[in-house]
């Protein structure tokens, strides 16, 4: 089964590599989707190739991609997943995605709360 978890995985930390981990373990194959620079806004944004690469390097998952610039429902339907692994904070973000999640049978599984980034300034970032 291949599980898909999508992110900006700007600077990652120790709640990340968690995340990362149960998501792995809901399947055989993880796939990455890092968010395109297009809906990464956040003030710590790191350009899309630095946070591929630095995915990659973590061995964390089978493959690592940036999504669609307009469409998360485009990247579920180009990477066809059995799962789709959204973070505790996360929603389907549009009704697109919800119709793609429902068009390939995808079952949707919010992971626990991990703890590691809520003190920002004692967060011990991997990178």
């Amino acid at each position: 089964m291949t599980v898909f978890l999508a992110g900006c995985f700007n600077r990652v930390h120790k709640a990340h590599l968690r995340t990362l981990r149960l998501a792995r373990a809901l399947g055989d194959r993880l796939v990455v989707v890092l968010a395109h620079d297009a809906h990464n806004h956040k003030p710590d944004a790191v350009s899309a190739p630095v946070r591929r690469r630095r995915m990659l390097a973590l061995g964390a998952a089978d493959k690592v991609v940036v999504g669609e610039a307009g469409s998360f429902a485009a990247s579920l339907l180009r990477e066809r997943p059995d799962i789709l692994a959204l973070g505790y904070d996360q929603r389907l973000p549009d009704a697109a995605t919800e119709a793609a999640v429902r068009k390939l049978g995808i079952r949707v599984v919010a992971l626990p709360w991990s703890p590691g980034k809520e003190e920002h300034h004692a967060c011990q970032y991997i990178f």
